[in-house]
């Protein structure tokens, strides 16, 4: 699982060097798509098999499920690292994540994220000041 947080900068070309501890788990791979809280998703290709698998599980009839499929899967590319462990954005993700010339690659669960500085920031803040409901972590520590 990758975990950890980098500070990195992204080229004019929109790629940014994949941080060391992150390239074994992409390294067949990876789909970038639109993440919450403004951020991008990063899920090596069998994370987003299993992604794709709990999509098309979601109810057809549902608009609020439709809305959000349209959002998460339209907005995914299909990336590799090249040869110099770098990985291309696409500028409609970029400009989504509000990514300009800085950018924080964070581990998560399953996958990776893709911050605007300043949105991490206030992210993590904003968990500082309001940590999750107690029963979010009842089993969190036990």
């Amino acid at each position: 699982m990758p975990f950890g947080e980098y500070p990195y900068t992204i080229d004019d070309k929109g790629r940014v060097v994949m941080p060391p501890a992150f390239r074994e788990f992409v390294e067949d791979g990876l789909i970038l798509t639109r993440g919450m809280e403004g951020c991008l998703y990063a899920f090596p290709l069998p994370g987003w098999k299993r992604v794709e698998e709990q999509l098309e599980g979601l109810p057809l009839t549902d608009a609020g499920s439709r809305a959000f499929v349209r959002f998460f899967y339209s907005g995914a590319s299909k990336a590799r690292l090249d040869n110099q462990s770098r990985v291309s954005i696409p500028q409609t993700l970029r400009a989504f994540a509000g990514l300009d010339s800085d950018v924080i690659v964070a581990g998560a669960p399953g996958r990776l994220e893709f911050w605007n500085p300043q949105r991490w920031e206030a992210a993590i803040a904003a968990v500082q000041a309001e940590p999750p409901q107690p029963d979010l972590l009842a089993n969190f520590v036990a």
